[in-house]
């Protein structure tokens, strides 16, 4: 996954975990063993700790805490997400309808 841009679209299904992994950090503090714990992968294809740290989405507190918190970027990414899902104007999702 790498941060969508014309060249290089993130598929909705790596956006999705990106956005659900910035929430995690957004929650509370994060410890880099909480982190590698949870969202460590050697699946190539779910790079979503690697890629969100090379897409400066996330960094380590440098104030010594040794937490990992949101950069201005990530906390834009997360906050765009956030507006899009709560907009009325949005269409449903095709099939969310049915009974």
């Amino acid at each position: 996954m790498r941060m969508q841009t014309e060249e290089n679209p993130m598929t909705e299904p790596a956006r999705f975990l990106t956005l659900q992994f910035l929430e995690w950090v957004a929650d509370r503090p994060r410890t880099y063993a909480d982190v590698m714990e949870t969202w460590r992968t050697s699946c190539p294809r779910l790079s979503i700790w690697e890629d969100a740290t090379s897409d400066k989405l996330v960094e380590f507190d440098r104030g010594g805490s040794g937490t990992v918190v949101l950069t201005p970027q990530g906390r834009a990414m997360l906050e765009a997400a956030s507006s899009s899902r709560a907009s009325p104007d949005r269409p449903a999702a095709e099939g969310s309808d049915r009974r």
